[in-house]
């Protein structure tokens, strides 16, 4: 959280803290590796989607160059997780320290975004789904700082095949066959 404030001397003071930062490594269903930064210190480089440096950056701070001045905000980005099982996709977020009424959902087709806003602490993250979620069915609960919002997979929409009918052509020839097995059979 940054905040300044004047001292009765008229000098500012501008206080940083707490400094939050840390990232989630899960595996994916594609068996992939997925990397996840949380906090509210970002790099110029880096969106509050993950991590989206340049490979010229990447370079450069494996290097231990720093390219880009760190920024802190006073909004956080909670510490995620994505669960997605045959029926569900569960998003679980770490919002401590903010009431109920505070947090706000916000569904699009392909992410959900949270932020929560209370005069102590500020969170916000863009979640991105699973292409199945379907986000009509969406429910959330929050319980001792943990948000967790809920969405039931879309039915699949494909037709599993078509009955393909038999060209009259092939009928009258099936029956001709027949008729002719007939006389030759004597049936």
């Amino acid at each position: 959280m940054v905040s300044e404030y004047q001292t009765p001397n008229g000098s500012k003071v501008r206080e940083i803290g707490p400094i939050l930062y840390g990232y989630s490594m899960t595996f994916g269903p594609d068996g992939k590796p997925k990397v996840r930064v949380f906090g509210n210190v970002q790099s110029a480089g880096r969106s509050n989607s993950g991590i989206g440096l340049t490979a010229a950056s990447d370079a450069a701070a494996t290097a231990g160059i720093e390219t880009n001045p760190q920024q802190t905000t006073a909004e956080r980005e909670p510490l995620v997780d994505v669960n997605v099982t045959d029926k569900k996709v569960r998003v679980v977020l770490e919002i401590l320290g903010v009431k109920k009424e505070d947090i706000k959902i916000y569904a699009y087709d392909k992410a959900v975004e949270v932020t929560a806003n209370n005069p102590q602490r500020k969170y916000h993250k863009t979640i991105e789904l699973p292409k199945d979620a379907d986000i009509e069915t969406a429910k959330s609960t929050y319980r001792n700082g943990i948000l967790e919002i809920t969405f039931s997979k879309k039915e699949n929409s494909k037709p599993n095949g078509k009955e393909k009918k038999k060209n009259n052509m092939f009928q009258k020839l099936d029956n001709s066959v027949f008729s002719s097995l007939k006389r030759i059979f004597r049936m």
